[in-house]
């Protein structure tokens, strides 16, 4: 059954005469005589009670017509849906980030964005790097906003935003008066990890191996914000970058003597996935130097 013979059938339904409903359709009368045929054996009973060229529905075409007629209004209810949220100045863009972001970056990316298209709307789910990549990978988010990037070709990475990571001990610290140290000094502190669902744990580990030494984790937190608050606890020393998510009290933060120790937050989308039109120019938005910092 094809949705071209529905249309006809109505068609053919309303006007109640084959050749006014041929030239209704810009079809030829036969064709269209066949098509409702063709129907009407697929369902195993007439539809309409034949007089030469005009036709009468019959019970079964009635009840017929009554589900199709839904049948075609949520039809067209679902394209305007996909065109409405796949429309670039109308539609729905589905990001998934990480539970940090979502006290700074993410709310003023969201308003920059919507300050040039107003009427695009965002669908956000947050959480730990687990939750988010998954979310990307089922294909329930078309983009993750993270501070990974991609580990195989698969997919896309774009940097949206560098930040500098700071060493960060209590308020009551020995070190804390410091105006910055080495790393090697917080060899042998008890020292607040992250757990391996948390974005920033491969790369710091990976940084501490590249170093030549390894801290011992006395905790590890699931996300950065429990960091903090064990560090202002005076629980251990930890690493983080600055940002207004973390802004605990009772705690010090120390510029890193080192080199490289930068936290990039990056949009990540899967090659193989479709992206609509909204979702492209949102990906155009952050390539360009609009969101920078």
């Amino acid at each position: 059954m094809e949705l071209t013979q529905l249309d006809y059938f109505l068609t053919v339904a309303r006007l109640q005469h084959m050749t006014k409903a041929s030239e209704a359709l810009s079809i030829t009368q036969p064709a269209l005589s066949h098509a409702i045929s063709k129907l009407e054996t697929e369902l195993g009973v007439p539809l309409f009670d034949r007089k030469g060229r005009n036709v009468q529905v019959n019970r079964y075409g009635s009840m017929f017509a009554k589900r199709v007629e839904r049948a075609i209004q949520e039809i067209t209810k679902g394209k305007q849906e996909i065109d409405e949220w796949s429309n670039p100045e109308t539609g729905v863009i589905g990001i998934a980030y990480l539970n940090i972001l979502g006290a700074d970056l993410l709310p003023k990316l969201v308003r920059d964005y919507q300050l040039k298209h107003p009427q695009v709307r965002f669908e956000l789910t947050q959480g730990n790097y687990e939750l988010i990549y998954n979310q990307l990978d089922n294909g329930y988010s078309d983009l993750m906003i993270t501070s990974e990037r991609p580990a195989t070709d698969n997919y896309e990475w774009r940097l949206i935003k560098s930040l500098p990571l700071y060493a960060v001990v209590s308020n009551t610290h020995r070190l804390a008066d410091r105006a910055s140290l080495s790393l090697t000094e917080l060899t042998g502190e008890p020292f607040v990890g992250l757990d391996k669902n948390c974005g920033l744990k491969s790369s710091l580990l990976t940084r501490f191996q590249h170093m030549g030494f390894t801290l011992t984790a006395t905790y590890d937190a699931e996300d950065l914000t429990t960091v903090a608050g064990f560090v202002a606890a005076g629980l251990g020393v930890s690493v983080l970058p600055r940002s207004e998510g973390l802004a605990v009290k009772g705690m010090a933060w120390l510029p890193i003597e080192e080199e490289g120790w930068i936290w990039e937050v990056g949009l990540y989308w899967r090659k193989d996935r479709y992206q609509s039109p909204a979702s492209k120019r949102f990906i155009d938005y952050i390539e360009s130097s609009s969101f920078q910092a």
